[in-house]
């Protein structure tokens, strides 16, 4: 087997949901339930489908998104691995939804950062075998800092 990284193309201000399912109907399930989980998230899907003709199948309401997720589903080429490019709403606010599409075997990440694809190659084809999510630790956060992180999460509404 051959290991090797893939770096997610996407611009910075874009989250990503990178995740393995097991169906064709894969897309059209993700593509509802975000638009369920939230009237106002801009999103483009993709999904490597491996059997059959084995293409890339995509939807969403942004061609922008659609774009960035059908380029790096191309770039990964892992076998019944999904991505969800996202804007205009966070992963918190879509991914119990996502998880709970009957297809979702598995997410890897959920993420604003800079991300590789750890991927495997054999003679069958590729698979994910983990991600690199951002960056390594600096140290261990100080009061300032904890006071900095429960206000940060006050301001945005997830904490009372």
């Amino acid at each position: 087997m051959e290991i090797t990284t893939v770096r997610f193309d996407k611009p910075d201000d874009l989250n990503v949901i990178l995740g393995q399912s097991h169906f064709i109907k894969t897309v059209e399930d993700l593509h509802e339930a975000l638009v369920t989980a939230s009237t106002v998230v801009r999103f483009g899907v993709a999904f490597c489908e491996s059997s059959g003709p084995c293409l890339v199948r995509w939807s969403g309401n942004d061609q922008e998104l659609i774009d960035v997720a059908v380029r790096n589903a191309e770039a990964i080429g892992a076998g019944h691995a999904f991505i969800i490019a996202l804007r205009e709403g966070f992963p918190i606010n879509v991914l119990n939804a996502v998880k709970a599409v009957p297809e979702v075997c598995h997410v890897y990440c959920a993420t604003a950062n800079l991300l590789e694809v750890v991927v495997g190659q054999t003679d069958q084809g590729r698979a994910i075998l983990g991600v690199v999510d951002g960056r390594s630790p600096n140290g261990v956060e100080d009061d300032d800092q904890v006071a900095e992180r429960k206000e940060l999460l006050r301001r945005f509404g997830y904490k009372l």
